[in-house]
């Protein structure tokens, strides 16, 4: 579940950031897909220690 929202959260920020910068349509969509790359692996080190912790 944790992956999977920082999926969510890093395409959102990703898309975000590039529109800000006044990127084109595929420079937002490369955008989104980087960072939701990116927290998807923070997500999956996040609930490898959660899980590591909790035993």
């Amino acid at each position: 579940m944790i992956v999977l929202s920082g999926a969510l959260i890093g395409a959102a920020f990703g898309a975000f950031l590039a529109k800000r910068r006044k990127g084109k349509a595929l420079d937002i969509a490369q955008y989104a897909a980087a960072y939701a790359i990116l927290f998807m692996i923070v997500g999956v080190f996040l609930t490898l220690f959660v899980h590591r912790a909790s035993l």
